[in-house]
């Protein structure tokens, strides 16, 4: 079965009022079996635009479990502390799981 990920990018605009979405993100993600990928990493953007200072890839057992932690209310809660202190963009996608070159 082909794995789920969130791939976030985040303009973070207020530092400390970030940090307590940060500090609690930790116990959602465990709970749905999250696992990071890519979390704020060195980067440069090659293409489009514009970038966000802030890159993050979250890995989890299935696309359903994806979407089922960011629908739930403990993640919904999360947003709400999460949105006055930057601007983000989130694609869930399911993984691939065919054949490679």
């Amino acid at each position: 079965m082909a794995k789920g990920y969130w791939i976030a990018r985040v303009e973070v605009n207020n530092p400390d009022g970030y940090k307590d979405y940060v500090a609690q993100n930790g116990a959602v993600f465990r709970k749905y079996g999250a696992r990071f990928l890519v979390r704020n990493g060195q980067f440069q953007g090659k293409e489009g635009g514009p970038h966000r200072n802030r890159n993050v890839v979250l890995e989890f057992a299935d696309y359903a479990t994806a979407l089922a932690c960011f629908e739930s209310p403990e993640y919904q809660r999360l947003v709400a502390i999460r949105a006055p202190h930057g601007v983000s963009d989130l694609i869930i996608i399911e993984g691939y799981d065919g054949p490679q070159p």
